[in-house]
């Protein structure tokens, strides 16, 4: 379906790496990037590789108090203040080394990825070490310190375009672009997590639609712990595709956060690589039919870092480059991750067994939250309930 895609690496800069003992390693971009090309992936016709930048300061302004970047600039290279007025101190947002730096790269890979997009030199491209997606405008959050995808849909709509869809896939609230375009009629944000009680950011309602000319374009669909293949997948299917071929988008914005996996440890939802594989398909048919086959990718959250982050993305980047994939991960690859790992559990193959969810796996439960988004916000956009 596509002539050609992108995959952006993060090329030689500082790490973003909040120490060993956080859960948010580098090393799963790392591995990410060694199985894409141990399955030849990036030797394919059609197939870019390129390198991420920096993100100039005038580029962070676009989304981030001038003020904010600073701040990070100077926490960073160890100087003294009170930091902890941006959200950095002990927990999920320690200061580290260089962390302007390692951020300013997170963020302008994503841009090389928007770039190249919107200019047409590719249909798709996808910047793993990107997502973060809980970053605001002067505040880090969520171990988010600059918010690239939602800078990616603000560097698009200053360079022409007129109408962005995001949608987010992590198993938690894509806060940050909701907020920041919260008022924005411009901007579809569409994100599919799970809420719950005392569940990280703690938003993410049906209700929360959206602000003045903007209401009806933020759109949640917020699922219980517990929820697995099945029920994610209906309710994901029953809201995103008709909203988004309504939306009609000059691009499509996805975070691919993988951390509703059923192993990871920060979260409780159910999900195996089988729904990586088929939200992969679905997205990249809408990219084609809503957005003139324009679709920038990020990556996101997940925990497991070397047992399902690598997988799950590759299997998002093999749906975007059409290609069909032997199930048995590379020797080399799985010898390395396992190195990394400290461990020989690292899974040998991309496929999961199906796992048993006792009573339906929240099925009843996703498709009563999908018919309520749909009830509050599809007649807004002309589509019935």
């Amino acid at each position: 379906m596509s002539e050609a895609v992108a995959f952006v690496t993060y090329g030689r800069a500082p790490p973003y790496d909040h120490g060993p003992t956080h859960p948010l390693r580098p090393q799963r971009v790392w591995l990410t990037e060694a199985l894409v090309g141990d399955y030849g992936l990036l030797g394919r016709d059609g197939v870019t590789t390129l390198t991420g930048r920096d993100a100039t300061d005038a580029e962070l302004a676009l989304v981030h108090d001038l003020d904010y970047v600073d701040a990070v600039r100077r926490a960073g290279h160890g100087q003294p203040g009170s930091w902890w007025r941006y959200g950095f101190g002990p927990g999920d947002n320690p200061l580290f080394p260089r962390m302007h730096e390692a951020s300013a790269r997170v963020a302008g890979s994503t841009l090389v990825a928007a770039e190249a997009v919107w200019s047409g030199r590719v249909e798709h491209a996808f910047n793993p070490s990107g997502g973060l997606h809980h970053a605001m405008a002067s505040r880090a959050s969520g171990f988010c310190v600059y918010d690239d995808p939602a800078l990616a849909v603000a560097w698009l709509l200053a360079h022409g375009a007129e109408r962005i869809a995001y949608v987010d896939v992590d198993v938690h609230h894509g806060d940050g672009p909701q907020a920041l375009f919260y008022a924005d009629p411009r901007v579809l944000t569409v994100s599919i997590h799970e809420l719950g009680p005392l569940f990280f950011p703690g938003t993410g309602a049906v209700e929360e639609l959206g602000a003045g000319e903007a209401e009806g374009t933020a759109v949640n669909v917020p699922l219980p712990a517990g929820a697995g293949d099945d029920a994610w997948l209906a309710a994901f299917t029953e809201v995103v595709p008709p909203l988004v071929e309504a939306w009609r988008p000059d691009v499509l914005v996805t975070q691919l956060g993988c951390d509703s996996h059923h192993t990871d440890p920060l979260a409780h939802l159910m999900l195996t690589t089988a729904a990586y594989r088929q939200v992969a398909a679905v997205l990249h048919e809408l990219a084609h039919r809503a957005a003139g086959g324009r679709w920038v990718a990020t990556g996101g959250g997940g925990y497991q870092w070397a047992r399902v982050v690598p997988r799950a993305w590759t299997l998002y980047f093999a749906e975007m480059a059409g290609a069909e994939l032997a199930d048995e991960v590379p020797e080399a690859w799985w010898a390395r991750a396992t190195g990394a790992l400290g461990r020989a559990d690292v899974p040998r193959s991309l496929a999961e067994p199906a796992l048993d969810l006792g009573s339906g796996g929240g099925v009843d439960e996703a498709r009563a939250v999908a018919v309520e988004v749909r009830r509050l916000v599809f007649p807004r956009h002309g589509l019935r309930p």
